[in-house]
């Protein structure tokens, strides 16, 4: 079945995930703010969720239409082939988004939306009343200047569910988020990696899936798996293969540190759970004190601010640390995200190479690239 799929991310990672999604082999349609649109069929929504290591789910692509009052609303979303989707026992629910549309109620929206999709599969399955006691679908109308979007999630809990983290810390990075950050650091198997700031150990952790080239979502279960329209046997054939392309034995160098010994013992149990703790070296140290076991590395961490956790006399002393680590480094490449606008004098005494808006959570952040000495 030839279909349009959406990979749906956080905003300034578009490109980060079209990459992801080329390098499986999917031709892209089109790539807008939050979302890649490319074609693909069940397969392709089976590996795109196991592999997509930064987008947030994968969605299939329904219908777009010009939506300007509820009946027009109603009759195009009853006139669609529920039936091919949708078993008679489907429960399904509806979510709405609204911007800049007539039709700016959430609530009417998805109500108008629930109640057309009933009636098309009452009729077509001849029930006054649908059971609702199967397999969890979820329907999404998004409403973007009267034009209307349906998609169907196939994810379920997002993409960011690892499975992994078991043992969390205050304030982590979304594991998407520090995926991207691995990749937009162009970090290679054979350089070292360092995060002195690695609270739940989220950064090393997936720079060691990435270097062994462990499928994300390999330890967790997605919605479209309990679904009859793609064959269990796609699941299991792309699963097998996943485990197939793990490389055990890749040598990495990735430190982890941390300031807070319970936040060590987190990111080494999470590392455990993962699979990936015999490639990292976990320790307790003050980041503003952080040496240099080689001549280049690559710092890539999500340190402390304001908004998130520390105190401003901790983040000053960390930023003097860290400015008399890289004088002292000129061969180390740092790759950082904080809201401190005033962070590139502070601590590197210099522009970034390249900045980019990125969002942990709700939270906007810069990402700052300060690229060592060649």
């Amino acid at each position: 079945m030839k279909l349009k799929l959406i990979a749906a991310t956080a905003f300034g990672l578009e490109a980060v995930v079209r990459r992801e999604i080329e390098k499986l082999g999917y031709e892209i349609l089109a790539t807008e703010n939050g979302r890649v649109i490319f074609a693909g069929n069940e397969r392709a929504v089976v590996r795109a969720n196991l592999w997509l290591r930064t987008a947030d789910r994968v969605q299939i692509l329904l219908d777009s239409f010009e939506a300007k009052d509820s009946e027009v609303l109603f009759q195009r979303v009853r006139g669609m082939a529920w039936e091919r989707i949708l078993p008679i026992d489907a429960k399904f629910v509806v979510t709405c988004s609204t911007v800049k549309s007539r039709l700016r109620s959430e609530p009417n929206n998805q109500k108008t939306v629930k109640k057309a999709i009933a009636m098309r599969l009452g009729e077509c399955y001849a029930q006054s009343r649908l059971p609702e006691t199967g397999a969890a679908y979820t329907i999404k109308i998004s409403l973007l200047k009267d034009r209307a979007t349906l998609t169907l999630d196939t994810t379920g809990e997002g993409l960011h569910k690892r499975g992994y983290r078991s043992h969390p810390v205050p304030a982590p990075v979304k594991e998407t988020l520090a995926a991207a950050m691995v990749q937009l650091s162009f970090w290679k198997e054979d350089r070292l990696l360092v995060d002195p700031c690695c609270g739940s150990g989220t950064i090393p952790i997936e720079a060691a899936m990435i270097g062994r080239n462990i499928a994300p979502g390999l330890s967790r279960h997605f919605a479209a798996e309990a679904w009859d329209i793609i064959p269990q046997k796609l699941w299991k054939e792309e699963r097998a293969a996943a485990y197939r392309s793990i490389r055990p034995a890749q040598p990495l160098q990735i430190e982890a540190s941390d300031i807070d010994g319970r936040a060590v013992a987190a990111a080494r149990a999470n590392a455990e759970e993962a699979g990936v703790d015999d490639c990292i070296t976990f320790s307790q140290r003050d980041a503003a004190a952080m040496t240099a076991s080689c001549r280049h590395g690559i710092v890539v961490t999500n340190p402390p601010y304001g908004e998130r956790i520390g105190d401003a006399a901790q983040i000053e002393d960390l930023y003097r640390g860290l400015r008399a680590f890289f004088h002292s480094h000129p061969d180390w490449s740092l790759f950082m995200i904080t809201p401190d606008r005033t962070c590139e004098e502070k601590v590197m005494g210099r522009k970034a190479e390249r900045r980019r808006k990125l969002y942990n959570g709700r939270l906007e952040v810069c990402f700052y690239q300060f690229h060592g000495r060649k």
